[in-house]
């Protein structure tokens, strides 16, 4: 039973800083695992994780020697808001179109396909990109 989401009218939120490193990318996706357990979700939510926490570290001050990122994971009974705050940068997350050849560029389509929205907050001292993840009424809550 995850210690997260154990009843139907409650709100839960988890949140934790990491380390602005790669091997931290799996850390987070662990963190999600661990808070939404035998949710039907899980996988959605690990992915939609690992492309933010991803994006923090490759495109802002997060990724820099001593940078970090945030994730907060927040669930109701219907939506799992996943959030990942970063250090910040001039540059603005966006979908951009990638060439059959490239090697990246779809991550955010990914999230816009597995939510019913996402968003960005913040400016260049630090960002927070969001998205909702629709969470299945009929399962059961651990």
């Amino acid at each position: 039973m995850s210690p997260a989401l154990n009843g139907h009218t409650e709100i839960h939120r988890w949140c934790r800083n990491f380390p602005g490193t790669r091997d931290q990318v799996r850390e987070a996706r662990q963190f999600a695992g661990a808070y939404l357990g035998d949710r039907p979700e899980i996988d959605a939510a690990q992915l939609i994780v690992s492309e933010l926490a991803s994006n923090a570290i490759r495109h802002t001050r997060s990724g820099l020697p001593g940078g970090h990122f945030g994730v907060t994971l927040h669930a109701g009974s219907t939506l799992l808001i996943v959030a990942v705050l970063d250090e910040g940068s001039y540059c603005v997350p966006r979908l951009c179109e990638a060439a059959d050849e490239d090697l990246g560029g779809r991550g955010l389509h990914l999230v816009e396909t597995l939510t019913v929205r996402w968003g960005v907050y913040g400016d260049a001292a630090g960002r927070t990109v969001w998205a909702l993840l629709p969470l299945t009424s009929s399962a059961p809550v651990p």
